[in-house]
């Protein structure tokens, strides 16, 4: 039976890739399908991964017609076997019905990736239909890791290095963004929560407010011992 499956994950967890190697597997078999994306880091219209490979796809704006455009190309005697979208947490929630009726009325497998949260920790619209409305929902097993080495949890979206949870839900950057520019970091819950980043938390560990600035200041005073009351010693025998 053909299946809509939703692979979900955090940022830098492999979901291009996979998406990517999908397809190949299947290329390779003789399958044909179409690959669409959305706001990609390589431009319009590719798919790629941060591994380097890249490979041509639809760009899928906000007039696209998922089901009708899988009906042109059929109708106009070309060949679809499986859909792979890309970037799926962009769509808006019409579109991921479009991508229901294509595997229920067509008979195509769908196979979505994306985020599920955005940097507030809220959901996508496009992710949350798809949770509704997927047959299969895979949570990919490549873990990112937070900068303390905890499993990553959670996307934060960075100015210089520090956490925003203000602006709006869709800003496109990427991990390891340098200087002022708008870029996100993958974290662990418990340092979402703080708003603790990478960077910020090298700056505490160097910060004088939570270092002694003189040993001399912050070591205990030596202990006096009590003088003896003399009634105390022992008394010498007649």
């Amino acid at each position: 039976m053909p299946e809509l499956v939703f692979f979900s994950g955090t940022m830098d967890c492999g979901k291009s890739t996979l998406a990517l190697q999908i397809e190949h597997n299947r290329s390779a078999r003789g399958l044909q399908g179409m690959i669409y994306t959305r706001d990609d880091r390589a431009g319009r219209g590719k798919l790629s991964s941060r591994l380097g490979l890249v490979t041509e796809a639809v760009e899928a704006g906000d007039d696209l017609d998922f089901y009708a455009h899988v009906v042109g190309i059929l109708t106009a005697g070309g060949r679809a076997d499986y859909v792979i979208v890309d970037e799926a947490q962009f769509l808006a929630p019409a579109q991921i019905d479009q991508l229901a009726g294509v595997v229920d009325d067509l008979g195509l497998d769908v196979f979505a990736f994306g985020i599920t949260t955005d940097f507030r920790s809220k959901l996508f619209p496009g992710s949350q239909r798809l949770v509704e409305l997927a047959d299969r929902i895979e949570v990919l097993q490549v873990e990112a890791l937070c900068w303390c080495g905890a499993r990553a949890t959670h996307n934060a979206r960075t100015v210089g290095g520090r956490m925003v949870v203000e602006g709006a839900q869709v800003v496109i950057g990427d991990v390891n963004r340098p200087g002022a520019e708008v870029g996100y970091e993958v974290l662990c819950r418990r340092h979402h929560r703080r708003r603790m980043t990478a960077a910020t938390a090298r700056a505490a560990a160097l910060s004088p407010d939570v270092l002694p600035v003189d040993p001399a200041t912050s070591a205990p005073a030596p202990r006096t011992p009590a003088p003896r009351d003399s009634s105390d010693a022992p008394q010498a025998a007649p």
